[in-house]
């Protein structure tokens, strides 16, 4: 008999985890259950039955960066830390002690439309990172300064609770560029499919999933989307990790129960710790002051920015050259562009943005820069053949001071095409890195090894002295003398960075 037993349960649960991949189906198995449940719930499922998920298991399932440190620990257990385990977060024990937690969850719940409850697992997860995680905290509340505003005004367009500006943090750390080990990217890790369902277009120049106002518009609409299907924000946040399929079959599971902690152990783990993460990440945020927990100071905020629309394609490098603006600072306004280029395609307004004491300058000089973009261009070389010799190859030593604009003009290349050959993903180099460089110029292949090690020889005569003053650019200060370019300026007076050029910095510049 207990053989029986036992077979007919692993038939069951194989049928549970073998159910239908896809959410549309799973949504249908439910209609077929009914019965097993009260008039109201047959009536909630025929309502999850409506919906036409057209998201693949896997395009639903997102990758929180958080979580996977937290699957390690005992989410699932009871508070089980003892004196030896671990000082810090005895500390916290005596800081926060259970009866203050408990008064001030009670609290935030009072005032948000969530279900933060006292429970021993969430008391963990907030001691462990209050004991662990301060100086992370202080990081991406600076980061928040700058993504909370953005975050909070589109939140609030679609009538979303303006705590779930909270779950960023949980799925991204509050970085655009982020990328989950599934593919999931962005502040709000979308899946390339999700991404795409949404109107979040995906090239070989943009990821409008790391674009910080196309991504969130995107990711309140998918959050007003599961509100509407369960009418909880606890299961629209469960489902907005591991997808509707995961959170139905969950409550299947839990005997048709609709409160997050009822079906948690029918959750996959990770989603499990997921909402207990957003809950004790609202928490410290809200009682930050009371843990001496603080920001960083930033150097930039929302407000202090504003875009442009791009009428051709350019470069950061381009722009940091005619306007100063340092180039991280330009990936950090601008993180969709993954090669630090902008694209220029008919019907579609890519912008830039940019600090606003930049933005009046770009405007004013817009001409003149594309001018210099376009000169630009002409220099680089044309297509290579389909075919290249031996002869053609130049095996590049990387510096200290090198970086790829510098090597590119060097040797006529463009800095994408540096990428292509070398399989870089970003700007980054080492020193002693080597870089393969292709040219069909005899000249520049015959004389690569002492160009390598040889700066360009410094003209002799005269020179006139220039004082760099303040929003000054290596190119603003080109336009100021006859047939001086920027690579000249760089080459006279050893300038291959724009951190370089600060005010009082002298230049010389030669006649030519």
């Amino acid at each position: 008999m207990k053989k029986i037993v036992i077979l007919i349960l692993i038939l069951v649960i194989n049928i549970g985890y073998t159910q239908d991949k896809k959410d549309t189906k799973v949504l249908e198995k439910l209609k077929d259950t009914e019965n097993l449940f009260s008039h109201e719930d047959s009536t909630f499922y025929k309502k999850l039955d409506s919906v036409k998920f057209q998201f693949h298991h896997e395009v639903s399932t997102i990758d929180s960066l958080w979580i996977n440190e937290l699957i390690n620990s005992p989410l699932n257990d009871t508070l089980r830390y003892s004196l030896e385990d671990d000082e810090f977060f005895i500390s916290e024990l005596k800081e926060l002690p259970t009866e203050l937690l408990k008064q001030r969850l009670e609290e935030l719940d009072s005032k948000t439309p969530f279900n933060i409850s006292y429970n021993p697992q969430l008391e963990q997860i907030i001691k462990s990172y209050l004991s662990k995680r301060k100086p992370v905290f202080s990081v991406i509340m600076e980061r928040a300064r700058f993504y909370f505003p953005m975050f909070e005004e589109h939140l609030d367009k679609y009538n979303i609770p303006l705590e779930l500006k909270y779950l960023a943090i949980v799925e991204s750390a509050l970085k655009p560029t982020a990328k989950s080990r599934v593919g999931a990217t962005g502040l709000w890790q979308f899946m390339y499919q999700t991404g795409v369902l949404y109107n979040l277009n995906i090239s070989s120049y943009v990821d409008e999933r790391s674009d910080p106002i196309r991504a969130t518009e995107a990711a309140c609409k998918y959050l007003s989307t599961l509100y509407k299907i369960y009418n909880d924000w606890d299961l629209a946040l469960a489902a907005y990790n591991s997808g509707p399929g995961n959170v139905n079959k969950a409550i299947r599971r839990a005997g048709g129960s609709r409160n997050f902690w009822n079906i948690r152990n029918y959750l996959p783990r990770e989603t499990a710790g997921y909402v207990p993460a957003f809950y004790a990440t609202m928490y410290i945020f809200k009682y930050a002051n009371e843990h001496n927990i603080k920001a960083r100071e930033n150097t930039i905020t929302r407000f202090e920015t504003d875009t442009i629309q791009i009428k051709r394609q350019i470069t950061f490098e381009q722009i940091n050259e005619t306007l100063n603006v340092d180039i991280e600072i330009l990936k950090f306004l601008n993180p969709q562009y993954k090669l630090d280029i902008i694209p220029y395609v008919k019907n579609k307004n890519y912008v830039l943005t940019l600090p606003t004491k930049h933005v009046g300058n770009f405007v004013s000089n817009e001409k003149l820069i594309y001018a210099y973009v376009d000169y630009q261009e002409s220099k680089r070389e044309k297509a290579l053949p389909q075919y290249l010799e031996v002869k053609d190859q130049i095996t590049y030593k990387v510096r200290k001071g090198d970086y790829l604009g510098r090597i590119a003009n060097k040797y006529n290349v463009s800095v994408s095409y540096l990428k292509r050959w070398n399989n870089l993903k970003s700007n980054n180099l080492r020193i002693g890195q080597r870089l393969k460089i292709y040219s069909n110029n005899v000249n520049v292949a015959a004389t690569s090894k002492s160009t390598s090690t040889k700066a360009k020889e410094v003209p002799k005569g005269d020179y006139n002295t220039y004082i760099v003053k303040s929003g000054d650019s290596l190119w603003t200060i080109a336009q100021k003398y006859a047939n001086v370019s920027v690579t000249n300026i760089k080459e006279w007076n050893n300038i291959w960075s724009a951190k370089s050029l600060k005010p009082g910095t002298k230049l010389k510049i030669f006649s030519k």
